[in-house]
């Protein structure tokens, strides 16, 4: 029982070692996404300063 533990142990290390890996690449798609981001903060930011006034 206790080599089921640690093979899956090993596994899941394994598993999320790849994930974070391929975390780090920022794609076309992450920028386009980061971008949207940024623009819809400033337009909320935008909006809050015109019914501040």
């Amino acid at each position: 029982m206790k080599w089921q533990r640690a093979v899956a142990a090993a596994w899941f290390a394994v598993l999320l070692g790849g994930a974070l890996t391929a975390c780090e690449r920022e794609g076309p798609a992450e920028r386009a996404g980061e971008s949207v981001d940024e623009t819809v903060e400033r337009a909320g930011e935008e909006v809050e300063r015109s019914t501040d006034r």
